[in-house]
């Protein structure tokens, strides 16, 4: 669905991807090129050297790296500055075909100006990481009825808002995380499961076993039903769903990193139809769990 999106883009393509190895978005984003639309590319410096980036390049693409200890950790494309596809989905195959994911399309100029100008202030001005200024056009808006915020770190101090939507959680809290080592979240959610809340998750098995600091010994000696997933791949979905009405999902991993150190981006779904969605994920990955 993306690369075919890519295909009808008619203006301009931009891409702040952490990797990127798939041939269909090669191929999507170099026709898109040759037709005479704008495609940019900014991504994780580490990366940069792996064979889709270095053909897109030798192919007249502009790709910018970050340079920099922290990661350029953002999973967005902007299509025609009126459409966002974002979510904890790398496009690359193992992330698409291997691991847990998801990927959402936004319709809406607005929301596609917000991720426009976070990823100009990586592409044109050079600002990573804790150099990026606050500069979030419309953190607040609503979309097709649906309201929704969307947040990019570390300038916008993500945590803040995650934590007000943990404390204010009234009847349940699911989780999926990748890496989940953010103690003040995990202290909330305690909290919330003493408090008699249905709170329930899954972790990334690989990370369990080599997180320093991570929630997952201190949830299971509290009694939470948190368990190891049961993908071979990784479960690298970063969500909360919180009282089966309010989807927080994006690149953004519970962790200090997260927080103060990377590039990332987070969307926050205040719809239960959404939600809902979210939720038969999460119970789809909650069966599988160890």
């Amino acid at each position: 669905p993306l690369a075919r999106a890519i295909d009808e883009a008619r203006i301009s393509v931009d891409l702040a991807v952490y990797s990127l190895s798939l041939h269909s978005i090669r191929d999507a984003l170099l026709n898109a090129h040759q037709r005479g639309v704008a495609v940019r590319l900014v991504m994780e410096s580490d990366n940069m050297e792996r064979e889709v980036p270095q053909y897109l390049m030798d192919r007249g693409i502009p790709v910018i790296g970050d340079r920099r200890e922290g990661l350029m950790h953002n999973k967005f494309v902007v299509i025609d500055r009126s459409e966002v596809w974002t979510g904890s989905m790398n496009l690359t195959t193992a992330g698409t075909y291997e691991d847990n994911n998801n990927l959402v399309r936004i319709r809406s100029t607005k929301v596609a100006e917000n991720y426009t100008v976070e990823f100009e202030e990586m592409f044109e001005d050079d600002f990573f990481g804790p150099d990026a200024v606050a500069a979030t056009p419309s953190p607040a808006l609503t979309v097709n009825g649906v309201p929704l915020e969307v947040y990019f770190s570390p300038d916008d101090g993500i945590a803040s808002h995650i934590m007000k939507l943990l404390r204010g959680a009234q009847e349940s809290i699911y989780f999926m995380a990748y890496s989940f080592t953010a103690d003040d979240f995990g202290d909330v959610i305690r909290q919330k499961h003493k408090a008699g809340l249905r709170v329930f998750g899954v972790m990334e098995e690989a990370q369990i076993k080599s997180n320093k600091g991570t929630e997952y010994d201190p949830f299971r000696e509290a009694g939470l039903k948190v368990y190891p997933d049961g993908n071979i791949g990784q479960m690298h979905h970063k969500v909360f769903l919180i009282d089966e009405k309010i989807v927080i999902t994006g690149s953004y991993n519970f962790s200090a990193s997260a927080e103060n150190k990377n590039d990332e981006n987070v969307v926050i779904f205040f719809d239960p139809q959404i939600a809902a969605q979210y939720v038969a994920e999460f119970q789809r990955v909650y069966l599988e769990a160890k």
